[in-house]
């Protein structure tokens, strides 16, 4: 008698499945999408258009200009007249002598970590990348900006790809506030340089 309760038990969900239209709603579900699914073990890159990715900017620029020029001219006319009493000499000399040197320099370094976006991916598996990152340090505003194009080969392990790597890279760092207010010259200023003056 007991065998049979629990069989009772034991099939009563079956056939309340069956014979139902509820358990075949629920079935057709799943809480896992598979289009978007990925595995604990899968690899964890950026691959497709959603995807994020880091971006490690590290980018140095140098450059250097250097001109020089030295010049020199020496003419000299020598004249003399000698008598029985007295020599006379007279010597008339022109120098002339130019030098010139000027040197240009700059440099200029940006580190940041800025994690963006897939926007597309090209026909030949190339990902296109855009994101911006905004900074506000004691109200002043500080906006990097970067787009370009990754190759899948180049993301590492960890889903971080160096700036140097990206194709038709823009990297733009720009400023707003108090800084950068204090650095823009004044319209006297202004007026001045278009007068030529300064």
């Amino acid at each position: 008698m007991k065998i049979e309760t629990l069989l009772r038990v034991l099939l009563l969900p079956v056939a309340l499945c069956v014979t139902s239209n509820a358990c075949a709603a629920t079935t057709g579900q799943s809480l896992i999408d598979p289009a978007s699914f990925r595995g604990p073990a899968a690899d964890q890159r950026a691959y497709r258009v959603g995807d994020v990715l880091t971006v490690l900017v590290l980018e140095t620029t140098k450059a250097r200009s250097q001109a020089a020029t030295d010049s020199d001219r020496s003419t000299g006319f020598t004249a003399g007249l000698t008598t029985p009493q007295i020599d006379y000499d007279a010597h008339l000399g022109i120098d002339g002598k130019t030098k010139g040197a000027a040197e240009t320099s700059r440099i200029g370094e940006l580190r940041a970590q800025i994690t963006v976006r897939v926007t597309a991916v090209e026909a030949n598996g190339l990902m296109r990348i855009s994101g911006e990152q905004l900074l506000m340090v004691n109200r002043e505003e500080q906006r990097i900006s970067l787009s370009g194009l990754v190759r899948p080969e180049d993301i590492s392990a960890a889903n971080t790809v160096w700036s140097s790597r990206i194709a038709d890279a823009q990297v733009s760092l720009s400023g707003k506030g108090v800084v950068s207010e204090s650095q823009k010259r004044s319209l006297v200023s202004h007026l001045f340089h278009w007068l030529g003056l300064l």
